[in-house]
């Protein structure tokens, strides 16, 4: 499950208008299927040498597949069919560990709060449901 986007160097998502990147992807910006389809559009642009084809999977932008994954998120990794990542709900609250179900897009978050970057890094690295 993935998607292609165009992505300016300085940062970026192309947005559907093709003239504009916005900073966070969006349903706004242009996504393909293939990596084909992407190139096709393109080589029609200006200045192509400062645009990249990126990849864009759960794996790498969580918010996107998972619309209710909410707040800073900060690192992620996949256990079977689940994303789970490490998120700050509300700045400055206590950080969360937030599975992501694959199949049904549906987002948990844990009951534990942790205070720290260094607990919930061991939590995160030790997790398992």
């Amino acid at each position: 499950m993935s998607i292609f986007a165009l992505q300016s160097i300085a940062g970026g998502f192309l947005d559907e208008d093709l003239q504009h990147f916005n900073k966070k992807f969006d349903d706004w910006c242009i996504q393909f299927e293939n990596y084909e389809d992407a190139m096709k559009v393109m080589q029609t642009l200006e200045n192509q040498e400062n645009i990249d084809i990126v990849e864009i999977t759960p794996l790498s932008y969580p918010k996107y597949f998972f619309p209710a994954l909410q707040g800073t998120i900060y690192v992620t990794r996949q256990i079977e069919d689940k994303i789970i990542c490490v998120v700050e709900p509300i700045m400055g609250s206590s950080f969360r560990i937030a599975i992501c179900d694959l199949k049904t897009s549906n987002v948990r978050l844990t009951k534990t709060h942790y205070k720290t970057i260094p607990s919930v890094e061991g939590a995160f690295a030790s997790f398992s449901e």
